[in-house]
C-alpha cells in the first residue's frame, strides 16, 4: 500500500490473478436498487447495494438463535418433523399437494408442526419443539407468504395458561437481548414487552369493539341476523361461534396493538383444543395480537380420543359442506391420544412477523431472504 504523488492511497500490484469474473455492473452508487420489485428477486444484490437489508437478516438470524437460547434453557428439545405428510392437520388452511413417485402415493406440504410435535409428548419427550417451514395453498399480501416460518412448542403439564406465561418471558428475553431494550418503535407506534400483556376474552373484545354481546344471542339464527344487521359477511353453514369470530376479526383486530392475549374461543373454530369445563361452547385457547396482527395461537392441547373423534367429524362436516381448509381425520393420531397424551399446553409463532416487528419490516417478503414471486414470463 502506498500514496500516489496526488496523496490518494492505493495498492501497488506486483502480480494480479482474477478470483471471479463480473460480468454485469452493479446498480451505479448514487440511485442505488430501489424497484422494490427487483429487491425481492435479486435479493443478492439488494444485500450488496442496501447496508440496512442486511442488518435485517442479520437480526433475523439473531432472533432465532435468541430463542433457541430461551427454550433450550427452559428445558426444551429441538426436533426435525416431516414435511411431506398424509394428512395436512393441524391448522384451517389450504394444503399443497404433491405425489411420491416412488411409493406412488399423493401426499401433502404440512400447514403445522402441531400433530406430529403432539405424538412426540404421547411418546414421552414431554417438552419439544421445532423451527421450520410450512406451507399453505393460499393469498399473498403484506403478511403472507405461500411458505413461511413456524415455531411450534409443546410441554406436558401446563396450559394455556402456562403457554401465556412462557410468551411474555421469551418476547422480553428476545428483545433485550437482540435490541437490547423491550421497547421498541414499529411504524412511528411504540410498543411495550416490559408491562404485563393485556388479557380479554373474545366475547369481551367483541362487546367492547363491536357493542355486541354474544352471550345473549342464544342460536345461530339469532347470530346471523345481527351479522346481517352490522353487515358482516358469513356463510350459510357458519354457526354461531364462527360469527363470533367474523365479529371479532372485523370489529376488534385492529385496535389491539399493545401485546394482548385473546382468550376462550368458540368450540367451531378450535377442533384441537380442550373445552372449558365450565362452558362448553368456548375453548381453552388464546391468540396474541400486536399492532393489530395475529402473533401467536395457543391451546390447552384436547387430549380426549373420544372428544378429538367427534371433532373430527365435525370437521368432516364442514369440509363437506364446502369449507376447503376444513382437518380430515387423522387416524394415526387418534392412536397416539389412545395410547394416553398428558395434559398439554401448546402454541405456534409467526417467526416471521415477529422479525417484521422487531425489525420494523413494513411486509413480510422484507424478512424473507427469497420470497415467493410470480415468474416474470407469466
Amino acid at each position: 500500500m502506498f500514496k500516489t504523488q496526488m496523496g490518494e492511497i492505493s495498492i501497488h500490484a506486483k502480480a494480479v490473478r482474477l478470483l471471479s469474473k463480473s460480468l454485469k455492473p452493479l446498480p451505479e452508487k448514487y440511485h442505488g436498487l430501489t424497484n422494490t420489485d427487483m429487491r425481492y428477486r435479486q435479493r443478492y444484490v439488494d444485500l450488496i447495494m442496501n447496508p440496512e437489508v442486511r442488518d435485517t437478516f442479520v437480526k433475523r438470524s439473531q432472533i432465532i438463535s435468541s430463542i433457541r437460547r430461551f427454550l433450550d434453557a427452559q428445558g426444551f428439545i429441538e426436533v426435525e418433523t416431516p414435511m411431506l405428510v398424509a394428512n395436512a392437520g393441524g391448522a384451517a388452511a389450504r394444503p399443497f399437494v404433491t405425489h411420491s413417485n416412488a411409493l406412488d402415493e399423493d401426499f401433502k406440504l404440512r400447514i403445522s408442526l402441531e400433530l406430529y410435535l403432539k405424538r412426540l409428548i404421547v411418546g414421552g419427550l414431554e417438552r419439544v419443539y421445532e423451527i421450520g417451514r410450512v406451507f399453505r395453498n393460499e393469498g399473498v399480501d403484506t403478511r403472507h407468504n405461500p411458505e413461511f416460518t413456524l415455531m411450534e412448542l409443546y410441554q406436558a403439564y401446563t396450559d394455556y395458561n402456562g403457554m401465556m406465561d412462557l410468551t411474555e418471558k421469551m418476547y422480553r428475553h428476545v428483545c433485550e437481548e437482540v435490541l437490547g431494550t423491550t421497547k421498541i418503535t414499529y411504524n412511528g407506534i411504540e410498543i411495550d414487552f416490559g408491562k404485563p400483556f393485556a388479557r380479554i376474552t373474545m366475547l369481551d373484545a367483541v362487546k367492547q369493539y363491536a357493542g355486541v354481546d354474544f352471550n345473549q344471542i342464544k342460536t345461530d339464527e339469532e347470530a346471523k341476523a345481527i351479522a346481517r344487521e352490522h353487515h358482516v359477511e358469513f356463510e350459510d353453514r357458519h354457526k354461531k361461534g364462527d360469527i363470533l369470530s367474523l365479529f371479532f376479526e372485523e370489529y376488534a383486530e385492529e385496535h389491539l396493538i399493545q401485546p394482548t392475549f385473546v382468550m376462550d374461543h368458540p368450540i367451531e373454530i378450535s377442533p384441537l383444543t380442550k373445552k372449558k369445563p365450565e362452558d362448553p361452547n368456548y375453548v381453552e385457547r388464546f391468540e396474541m395480537f400486536i399492532n393489530g396482527w395475529e402473533m401467536a395461537n395457543a391451546y390447552s392441547e384436547l387430549n380426549d380420543p373420544i372428544d378429538q373423534r367427534e371433532r373430527f367429524k365435525a370437521q368432516e362436516e364442514a369440509l363437506a359442506q364446502g369449507d376447503e381448509e376444513a382437518n380430515t381425520t387423522d387416524e394415526d393420531f387418534l392412536n397416539a391420544l389412545e395410547i394416553g397424551m398428558p395434559p398439554t399446553g401448546g402454541i405456534g409463532y409467526g417467526i416471521d412477523r415477529m422479525t417484521m416487528l422487531l425489525t420494523d419490516s413494513q411486509a413480510i417478503r422484507d424478512v424473507l431472504l427469497f420470497p415467493t414471486m410470480k415468474s416474470l414470463d407469466k
